[in-house]
């Protein structure tokens, strides 16, 4: 089971050490293909007051010494297409923020690194809508027909958090992950999901939904999860509403590992 778990965004040093440190059991154990998820800027946040990261310079840095200390593979969004190359050259996957999927020099520029990419739907599109820009990377990579499989074997992911419906709210439609799973791999982004977009000046959530949420994708039958995580959500620089504290992302694991063995999904889904 692919696992991407991470902060929302690079804090300073220590703080982001302490978060890879309490994720090693998790990038340790056989049934997890790990991934440590965090962003080098968040470019779309609510206020033009709130923090974003250190930039691609310094964040390329501190991801580089992350690799270096923990050995772990890692993620993060790009939102420009001269961020491609760049990041490539130190991360394994290449995020597509969900307002940014249908930008064609983004997916383009992606898909010509070597990176797994994974593309966030946008929060205003239906599932069937995903076959394009899956076929804009596919394309870009040398394969004409968008299909699971063509997918899986080109590196390319679809990633899962909701829609908004303009009440301030995302609503996940578990159909969704069935219909994505016919043009690629799923990943269901389970602390997105619980977002309450711009409440105010910031982005709110209720993690409290988190667990059954994932719990809920993992009966369905996802390909993997996305989470951010924090040793203390409350002072988290972006997304801390809606964050899992590490502990309880360990016990939300443990409960998805169960509810795979009970139903069958005893091999790793990608």
């Amino acid at each position: 089971m692919k696992v991407l778990a991470g902060p929302c965004v690079l804090e300073d040093r220590d703080t982001v050490f302490r978060i890879a440190e309490k994720l090693k059991p998790l990038s340790e154990d056989k049934r997890v293909e790990f991934y440590f998820k965090a962003s080098f800027d968040k470019a779309n946040r609510t206020s033009l007051d709130s923090y974003r990261g250190p930039g691609l310079d310094d964040g390329l840095k501190l991801f580089e010494e992350i690799k270096k200390e923990f050995g772990y593979k890692l993620i993060t969004d790009i939102h420009e297409s001269h961020q491609a190359a760049p990041a490539a050259e130190i991360m394994d996957i290449l995020q597509i923020p969900a307002f940014l999927c249908r930008q064609t020099d983004l997916l383009v520029a992606a898909a010509k690194t070597s990176c797994i990419i994974n593309v966030k739907k946008g929060q205003f599109l239906a599932a069937d809508a995903m076959k394009h820009p899956i076929d804009k990377i596919l394309k870009t990579r040398g394969v004409d027909e968008v299909n699971y499989q063509n997918s899986l074997d080109k590196n390319v992911w679809l990633c899962e958090r909701g829609n908004t419906f303009g009440y301030g709210a995302l609503v996940v439609d578990m159909r969704n992950l069935l219909l994505m799973k016919e043009y690629a791999p799923v990943i269901f982004d389970a602390t997105h999901s619980v977002q309450i977009p711009s409440t105010g000046g910031t982005t709110g959530g209720n993690s409290a939904f988190v667990p059954s949420m994932a719990k809920a994708a993992a009966a369905v039958g996802v390909d993997g999860f996305f989470f951010e995580t924090h040793v203390d959500p409350s002072v988290a620089k972006s997304d801390g509403p809606n964050m899992l504290k590490v502990e309880d992302l360990y016990k939300t694991i443990n409960e998805i590992f169960a509810i795979q063995e009970a139903l069958g999904y005893n091999k790793p889904l990608i």
